[in-house]
């Protein structure tokens, strides 16, 4: 296992005219700890598959260093990194059997032979592949390859770091949740450095001690999944994450109360007077209706979506969700009432603090 350190990392890939591009991945300095589980999410293009292969060797970036525990391995091959990696797309031998894929890295090693047995059951256990292990790969179903993939990048214990691009994209969905509880038990038990991208937001809050958001090319902000909930950063966290994301409504903001198309909005705390490039970011989850208080709105839809209700409002000339419980009466002309101490204040999408702090 290993600390990982980016130093100065930045990458451009070449233009059709040969010359360097724009920036897949702007500068960026930091330091993963040891054993951690990290996640790195972001809509495709955002740049999260190339830092992941500038870690894992497979990319040299264009500026900047990469240390492994403070060593730096930027020259480095991944075989040399002595990293794992699993990729979006099963990469499996289909000539060997489902057990002699899973043993294949560890022979290579020269690992002892009960050594090799005892490990390689203990992943078909956790894959549930144990009734299939002397079949050959070839016959096996997309998802099951994919399996073998995972167990490939997790049957070695004395790799630097695990690393995971998208590796859960071919399998079933009622199989993800079984396969991510596993990958989280292996982490808790072998304290792998492990880094998963993914563009799913549920794969990365189950999985990740903390999470990596990206967004053109930069980390927008790195949290626990509580922290990109209840305290984006950046506008970009605050809509990617939940479902529906958070409002984020045009505003001004002075002292204590926001301007929401002329409608006031109470706040839990004192700004500066902030004029322009002003947003107020409430999660849908944090807003209720009611009969005599609040600020006036309309009501435009209304998606029930099994477990509760979504409801679009118009507000001034904008409109907001609200997450509303089944069975709750949904009226034409609600009252809105956001909850105080859930409403950050962004300028120019990024939080801003009040006065005070």
């Amino acid at each position: 296992m290993a600390s990982i350190e980016l130093k100065n990392i930045a990458h451009q890939y070449p233009s059709a005219a040969a010359e360097p591009g724009p920036y897949a991945l702007s500068a960026l300095n930091e330091l993963w700890q040891d054993g951690g589980a990290y996640a790195l999410l972001g809509p495709s293009g955002c740049g999260k598959t190339t830092l992941l292969n500038i870690i894992s060797g497979l990319l040299q970036p264009s500026e900047g260093r990469v240390l492994f525990d403070g060593i730096d391995v930027t020259d480095l091959s991944p075989e040399q990194r002595n990293i794992a990696q699993v990729f979006q797309f099963p990469v499996v031998y289909d000539t060997l059997s489902v057990s002699e894929n899973l043993a294949f890295p560890l022979k290579n090693r020269g690992m002892a032979r009960d050594k090799i047995s005892e490990r390689v059951a203990e992943i078909l256990a956790m894959l549930g592949l144990s009734d299939r292990a002397n079949e050959k790969a070839h016959s096996l179903t997309a998802d099951d390859k994919q399996k073998i993939s995972l167990g490939r990048g997790l049957v070695r214990t004395d790799v630097k770091a695990i690393l995971f691009d998208e590796p859960l994209t071919v399998i079933d969905p009622h199989l993800k949740w079984q396969l991510r509880t596993e990958l989280k038990k292996i982490h808790q038990q072998f304290r792998h450095t492990m880094i998963y991208v993914t563009h799913d937001q549920t794969e990365a809050l189950t999985f990740a001690d903390k999470v990596i958001v990206m967004y053109g090319g930069s980390v927008v902000q790195i949290g626990t999944p509580e922290e990109l909930f209840e305290t984006p950063a950046h506008t970009f966290v605050g809509q990617f994450i939940g479902s529906p994301g958070m409002n984020v409504l045009k505003a001004s903001v002075d002292g204590a109360v926001a301007l929401v198309d002329e409608l006031q909005v109470p706040l839990p705390d004192n700004y500066r007077k902030i004029d322009s490039g002003v947003e107020l970011g409430i999660r849908p989850e944090y807003i209720s209706f009611s009969q005599k208080q609040g600020i006036q709105a309309e009501t435009v839809s209304i998606d029930d979506v099994g477990k509760h209700v979504i409801v679009r409002c118009k507000l001034g000339q904008q409109i907001v969700s609200v997450i509303v419980p089944e069975g709750q009466s949904v009226p034409d002309k609600p009252r809105l009432i956001f909850a105080q101490e859930k409403i950050n204040i962004y300028q120019n999408s990024v939080l801003v603090r009040p006065a005070d702090q």
